[in-house]
């Protein structure tokens, strides 16, 4: 394996016996025919069943609805993304010049299924118990923080009520782009507060997921201002 590849391993915690599959899981489409995207679906399933076991487990008296918001928050881009950077992935990944020249190892969508494929290469190289063994090393110390965020009330009902506190007009939402294929898009956001002159862009794999980071900055931007 090459050396970096073999730190990264070890960073991960998982030794891989089939080597190919982590430089597979850190190849973007960008790069060649080969790449990660098979990966990243199956990661995608193992991340959510082995998230809903480590709750199922850390929160025995919670019910299902309540479980269900915290894994969303668990496993959504920006928390991937975060991983991503902490993990170093970024100088790990093997992108096309022009998708590197372009900021494309910093980009969270990209970031953020690099990680759900690095998931699915442990699962496919050592099964199920080493992929969960991954899952709770990286979220287990997320969970707390996750769990107060998923309990309150969500970015988009936060920034409405904040302006109609100020008797201010309501935010509004526009799709400034899409990325993706049909099945597989990234949507791109603009929400502005038009009574402050403030607007930020949120990336997500749904418009709803981008409409609320999109919200999330907004709000930040506009409490920093009050403050």
């Amino acid at each position: 394996m090459n050396p970096s590849l073999e730190a990264f391993s070890q960073h991960l915690g998982h030794s891989f016996r089939q080597r190919e599959l982590l430089a597979l899981a850190l190849t973007h489409r960008s790069y060649g025919a080969d790449h990660n995207e098979r990966l990243e679906f199956l990661g995608d399933a193992v991340l959510n069943l082995a998230v809903s076991d480590l709750l199922f487990d850390q929160y025995d008296d919670s019910p299902e609805g309540e479980l269900t918001r915290i894994r969303a928050h668990l496993v959504r881009q920006d928390m991937l993304h975060r991983i991503a950077l902490s993990l170093g992935v970024p100088a790990m990944l093997r992108l096309s010049e022009g998708e590197a020249r372009g900021g494309g190892a910093q980009r969270p969508s990209i970031l953020a299924d690099a990680m759900e494929a690095i998931i699915g290469a442990v699962y496919r190289d050592a099964g199920f118990e080493a992929a969960e063994a991954l899952v709770r090393r990286l979220f287990a110390p997320l969970i707390s923080e996750t769990a107060t965020q998923a309990w309150a009330k969500d970015a988009k009902t936060q920034l409405q009520e904040w302006l109609q506190a100020r008797r201010h007009s309501v935010p509004e939402y526009r799709i400034e782009a899409t990325r993706g294929r049909a099945h597989d898009q990234t949507f791109i956001v603009v929400c502005s507060a038009a009574s402050h002159g403030v607007e930020a862009r949120g990336e997500g794999r749904s418009r709803r997921a981008a409409e609320q980071e999109a919200a999330r900055l907004v709000l930040e931007r506009l409490s920093a201002e009050h403050e």
